[in-house]
């Protein structure tokens, strides 16, 4: 038996181990499976190539617990060690680095880079174990070895009776950590982190039907028949797949593999997906993966952390901030990488050009995949635009290269139903919506039932109205007016509906310039100025006398502000303010100017006020119930 000090001059290193190596001490579960897999895999490679002269197998991990024991053991049939290996991959070179290791994370060693740096990935068990025991025999013709450290710089390591290849860890649970000898714990973790593990990895037996048997039929005296009980049998418990979807080719996967796939991921999740992107690329760097499009909501940022993030088909995160581009953390699935330089926990990422390519690419494979779905089937992409298209908005909002590509394939629906891309709506709409300076007017709903009467009215001029109804619409429409020349987006309620789209004025009011500036007199004295700002206008006699409209910039500002439109406080606080523009052609308006009384002038200012007002949505409370009474008694 050999004795000896693990190469580590301070010796406080274990208890620095414990307290920093993770934020979380589940990860060394995932460590240790890790080191296994990798053991695993190792000897796949030395046997195809011809540098192991033994049988492969079908080779699996075990995770098992000895409750009783206080003992967690992780078994593989991997490449083994021998006794001068343990010396020097355990005792050497996982400490090589220690002392920089104290002076560089003593203070801030959380989540800090150790394992990339030290291969401390096996001294992780040293966080839950107040002991730890390697027994191992290599692949190679060689004894099996014993290696135990009680977490002191001590160890012993002497020759063992092991005859079958590969290595079992056997974890002493320290009395603080005793949750891992708890099945129902370590089978989460096992889900969590080693679910698409490639070497499969047997946790206890469950109970199945048998496949072979086949109930009988059992008729009773009285004629009755009933099957006989189906025989169980008990069978390894596999916890992971080792071959998921996304390791695959797509021409080896059908639709219902991968719906299959997105089943395994989310079992919570009821929906299927609208449409998946296979993810596939092998230079400049290697990447795989499967990314879903879920029904989209209105709310952004519930939605999100649902894309899962592997190494190897080792779990790492589902914050894949930096590597997914922002707008794209909406969809579901899975990306992995070897290439993702990531530190000691693996969780958080390092700034490096790759990840940027590495977003890039995602972001350019969406729209193409976008552009094909588009261009194969028109009908169901329009289908399924309302579910998508916060996600292309926001693409188009954040990305510069996604805005130029999402030209193929974004959609503007109208109130009835169509849709356009923009190419299409700006050919459709500019010899009726552009007006008299040359401009191009777009004119949109953001709600069908409380904007219907100024829909309308624009629909009665021919006009198109679009649909935009998502809550970053207004900062789209910004950057299109932006980057588009000549063009501008109004709501149709933001103004009477030929100032929204100025023609040349052919309009003659029935009102002299005097008869103007009295009725303006006499709106002003009963309608609140705090409130609303008299606009007069020259309409048809059939057109609706009183209209409320919200100017286009100002409400346009208050909306970006609330969704994220970072400087713009000054328009959050300030009140609201309308337009109402009153039709001087109006036979209601004559009316009013021309009345003596001026009761009864003020209440039918009032009444139309309010039925605009009603319209909008703006009556409420005490005026509301005023309004109602004040309507039945003229009724009498």
């Amino acid at each position: 038996m050999t004795k000896g000090s693990i190469n580590v001059s301070v010796e406080n290193i274990f208890p620095l181990i414990k307290k920093f190596l993770y934020s979380d001490h589940e990860i060394f579960l995932r460590e240790l499976i890790s080191n296994g897999t990798d053991a695993t895999l190792k000897l796949k490679h030395l046997t195809s190539i011809g540098e192991a002269s033994v049988e492969y197998g079908n080779p699996h991990l075990e995770v098992k617990i000895d409750k009783e024991g206080k003992k967690l053991h992780i078994i593989d049939q991997g490449l083994g060690m021998t006794a001068d290996e343990v010396e020097k991959y355990i005792n050497q070179v996982a400490f090589s680095g220690a002392e920089e290791f104290l002076d560089k994370y003593k203070d801030s060693a959380k989540d800090s880079g150790i394992i990339g740096h030290f291969g401390l990935g096996f001294y992780s068990a040293f966080m839950v174990a107040d002991k730890v025991e390697i027994i191992t025999k290599s692949f190679k013709d060689e004894p099996a070895a014993h290696w135990t450290c009680d977490g002191s710089p001590e160890f012993t390591l002497e020759p063992s009776d092991k005859t079958e290849r590969g290595t079992e860890i056997i974890l002493h649970i320290a009395e603080d950590s005793t949750e891992f000898l708890e099945e129902a714990r370590i089978s989460s973790l096992l889900s969590k982190y080693n679910k698409f593990m490639p070497v499969p990895i047997k946790f206890g037996t469950k109970e199945i039907d048998d496949p072979e048997h086949e109930p009988a039929t059992i008729t009773d005296k009285d004629g009755k028949e009933t099957k006989e009980p189906q025989r169980k049998i008990t069978v390894d418990n596999i916890i992971n797949n080792p071959n998921p979807a996304w390791t695959k080719q797509p021409a080896d996967l059908e639709t219902e593999d991968y719906q299959n796939f997105y089943r395994e991921l989310y079992p919570m999740q009821f929906e299927e997906p609208l449409f998946h992107i296979h993810l596939n690329v092998d230079y400049p760097f290697n990447l795989t993966g499967v990314l879903y499009f879920p029904k989209m909501t209105n709310d952004m940022g519930v939605q999100k952390d649902k894309i899962q993030l592997y190494q190897n088909q080792v779990y790492v995160t589902d914050n894949v901030e930096g590597i997914v581009p922002e707008f794209l953390t909406m969809l579901r699935g899975v990306i992995d990488s070897p290439d993702i330089p990531l530190n000691v926990s693996r969780s958080y990422l390092q700034a490096d050009g790759a990840v940027k390519k590495i977003s890039s690419y995602i972001s350019r494979k969406v729209a193409d995949k976008l552009k094909s779905l588009f261009n194969a089937n028109r009908e169901d992409f329009e289908a399924k635009w309302n579910d998508i298209k916060i996600v292309i908005e926001y693409g188009m909002l954040s990305e510069d290269k996604f805005f130029d590509k999402a030209e193929a394939f974004a959609l503007y629906p109208t109130v009835d139903g169509k849709y356009f891309t923009y190419e299409e709506l700006t050919e459709k709409i500019k010899d009726a919506q552009t007006d008299k300076d040359g401009k191009l007017v777009i004119l949109y709903a953001s709600d069908k039932d409380a904007q219907h009467s100024y829909i309308e009215d624009a629909k009665a001029k021919g006009y198109e109205v679009l649909l935009l109804d998502s809550p970053i619409i207004s900062h789209l429409m910004q950057k299109l007016e932006g980057s588009k020349e000549n063009i501008t987006f109004s709501r149709v309620d933001a103004d009477h509906i030929n100032n929204l789209i100025k023609k040349e004025d052919t309009q003659i009011s029935k009102l002299s310039d005097d008869e103007k500036k009295k009725l303006e007199e006499v709106l002003k004295a009963a309608i609140p100025a705090e409130k609303f700002s008299v606009q007069l206008e020259t309409s048809d006699s059939d057109a609706t006398p009183f209209i409320i409209t919200q100017p286009e910039f100002m409400r346009r500002m208050k909306e970006m502000q609330q969704t994220g439109g970072g400087g713009m406080n000054m328009f959050g606080s300030m009140p609201e303010m309308y337009n109402l523009v009153v039709n001087t052609n109006a036979p209601l308006v004559s009316d009013i100017l021309n009345t003596e009384s001026e009761d009864d002038q003020k209440r039918l200012i009032t009444q139309s006020l309010d039925l605009a007002r009603l319209s909008q949505g703006l009556l409420k409370g005490e005026e509301l119930t005023n309004f109602i009474k004040r309507s039945y008694s003229m009724i009498k």
